[in-house]
């Protein structure tokens, strides 16, 4: 006969739980005349057989029930189904938690925290230490924190010498402007790259230009070419976020955006830039949008990847509308604007594939370059001009 502290140490189990044990009838102690609980060797084996078949999963009631009668199967089938299913997420956490510490591939968990919470993902990126401009590369770019900087050298080094960072042309940007029924006098331009537009709007405009970017290196270059134009004193070159914009209200009569809302989001850039137009302002912006109502497998799967939110046309009119703006005009951007980008972007992918091509950032615009050359007849950039209601 052992006593219950006896019991406790043999199979490892608490005074407490055997008890608790003792009032489910799983063991039957017996009460000396001198006040002592005793327990048998059967009470020691009925433990040791119970912690078995809980180390399958069951519960304590669930082993009660295997102790008093022929095994459920069915009990058994359900319980190992449910512990398939923790498994699995025991191995998703494990793998996350790899991928966090930087020992695993965290583009799926990033892709799928986008689509389900961009604007907390965006803020969490922040606190993790990247700066906003970093944040949003790592968005729509790298898409995976434990490598951003090497993938984004990589990147930098396949567009250093291209003349344009994403499609467009002379022609698109000048016919949009002409569609705009004011002459401007204060543009903001959002997102101005290189400034091949800036050079546009100042061609054909007297107006004064605020272009804002995130890089740098492209604002220097848009200034020093504006003065050798003799043109400094109407370009303003500021270095700032699309999504926190250092202007006051109504400061400028036309807003102008290629190619850049979609990376806070078509309806969010509507909603936050709209205050910053003057009363009747009008706002030009361009757009990733499908051209047919049945794209392919292989296109609707790229874009559920690189731009979740494209639209048709009709779509974004009518969210136009509902943001406070009244639709001017509305046109797809031409072929050779869009060949103006994609075809110097082919053949610099190509001179690089012998030094590059084991780089996920080159594998990424590999893949784009030949996925929007065959299939760019079911999507492309469209512009539209916008003036803001009353």
């Amino acid at each position: 006969m052992y006593r219950i502290s006896q019991l406790a140490a043999m199979v490892g189990l608490s005074r407490t739980a055997l008890l608790y044990y003792e009032k489910q009838k799983l063991i039957s102690g017996k009460r000396l005349e001198n006040g002592y609980r005793v327990y048998s060797d059967k009470d020691v084996q009925r433990v040791r057989l119970i912690q078995r078949l809980q180390a399958g999963g069951l519960t304590l009631k669930e082993c009660k029930a295997c102790l008093e009668a022929k095994v459920d199967r069915e009990l058994l089938k359900n319980r190992l189904q449910v512990l398939q299913q923790e498994i699995e997420q025991k191995q998703q956490s494990l793998q996350l938690l790899a991928a966090l510490l930087g020992e695993g591939d965290l583009k799926a968990w990033h892709g799928d925290l986008d689509k389900l919470a961009p604007d907390a993902h965006l803020d969490w990126l922040i606190k993790q230490g990247f700066s906003e401009k970093d944040a949003l590369h790592l968005k729509w770019l790298s898409k995976d924190m434990n490598e951003h900087d090497k993938y984004m050298a990589d990147f930098m080094n396949v567009f250093q010498t291209l003349e344009r960072w994403g499609p467009g042309s002379e022609y698109d940007t000048a016919k949009a402007l002409s569609l705009v029924p004011i002459m401007p006098r204060n543009i903001l331009e959002i997102g101005c790259g290189k400034g091949l537009a800036t050079q546009v709007l100042a061609d054909n405009s007297d107006a004064q230009i605020t272009a804002i970017d995130t890089e740098p290196s492209a604002l220097e270059s848009l200034s020093e070419r504006f003065a050798e134009q003799g043109r400094q004193n109407r370009l303003n070159t500021v270095i700032a976020s699309m999504t926190n914009l250092p202007f006051e209200k109504e400061s400028f009569d036309l807003i102008w955006a290629e190619g850049s809302a979609y990376i806070m989001g078509m309806e969010k850039a509507l909603t936050n830039w709209r205050p910053l137009l003057e009363q009747n302002g009008y706002l030009m912006v361009s757009d990733m949008v499908w051209k047919t109502e049945s794209p392919s497998e292989v296109s609707e799967q790229f874009w559920s990847q690189e731009y979740p939110d494209i639209q048709q046309v009709k779509t974004r009119l009518a969210q136009m509308q509902k943001a406070g703006y009244q639709v001017i005009d509305n046109f797809a951007l031409s072929q050779s604007g869009w060949m103006n980008y994609y075809g110097p972007l082919a053949k610099r992918v190509d001179m690089l594939a012998s030094e590059m091509a084991h780089t996920s950032a080159w594998k990424d615009i590999n893949n784009e370059v030949n996925i929007c050359t065959q299939y760019g007849h079911e999507f492309g950039y469209h512009l539209f001009i916008l003036k803001k209601s009353e």
